[in-house]
């Protein structure tokens, strides 16, 4: 008995809660520069132009599998009351669920990108500056501050570790320090040979408490 044909009219309704589950699945799979509209609009079985109902564009989609990330992962430490280890804790807590996330260099670049799940971590930074002195107008840029520090230390590992990645070539910085003129740089030749091990050391915490002492000034 022949079966009945495929009915015709509009492609099936799609949610955005599937729409974040395909594209996370894709980037997991193969990474974010695989992922885009046409990949995904085919992945969910529907047209761009359908997704365009609940994704206005690659960007946006990006920022909702952040937050979907930080909805899952990201977790709200046990905070101390002094207010400057406060504002350390917060921003490690974003650093460290970040940081594993792959992806999130490119999301990082666009500086008005932001979590509705970080949200609970920006107040505990803006509470631990106030408290320690700032105005609510110097709390917001000492925050900027912080962030852009903590985004650019995430980029720059994730790109570097991309980088090297199954390569074990000496990279470019290796070669040029190995020819550093000891008597035009001498600081530099001092340190050259240990450079990069140095450089792989995780001093995060260190560069923040001291950039948060610099923002709010000597205890």
């Amino acid at each position: 008995m022949p079966q009945p044909s495929a009915q015709r009219g509009r492609p099936p309704r799609i949610s955005r809660a599937e729409i974040v589950e395909t594209a996370r699945r894709i980037v997991d799979e193969e990474g974010v520069d695989r992922l885009t509209m046409r990949r995904l609009a085919k992945e969910v079985g529907s047209t761009p132009m359908a997704l365009y109902h609940h994704v206005r564009d690659k960007e946006q989609l990006l920022v909702l599998l952040l937050d979907d990330y930080a909805a899952r992962m990201a977790r709200e430490p046990d905070l101390p009351a002094d207010p400057r280890e406060r504002v350390v804790a917060a921003a490690a807590a974003i650093r460290e669920t970040l940081a594993a996330c792959p992806w999130i260099a490119e999301v990082l670049t666009a500086d008005d990108l932001m979590s509705r799940s970080a949200l609970w971590f920006v107040e505990q930074i803006l509470s631990g500056l106030e408290e320690s002195g700032l105005s609510p107008e110097r709390a917001v840029h000492a925050y900027r501050a912080i962030w852009y520090y903590t985004a650019g230390e995430i980029i720059v590992r994730a790109a570097a570790a991309r980088r090297r990645a199954g390569d074990e070539r000496p990279t470019y910085r290796e070669r040029v320090f190995a020819d550093i003129d000891a008597a035009e740089l001498p600081r530099l030749a001092q340190v050259a040979d240990r450079w990069a091990a140095l450089t792989a050391q995780d001093t995060y915490a260190d560069g923040l408490r001291a950039l948060v002492d610099g923002l709010v000034g000597a205890p």
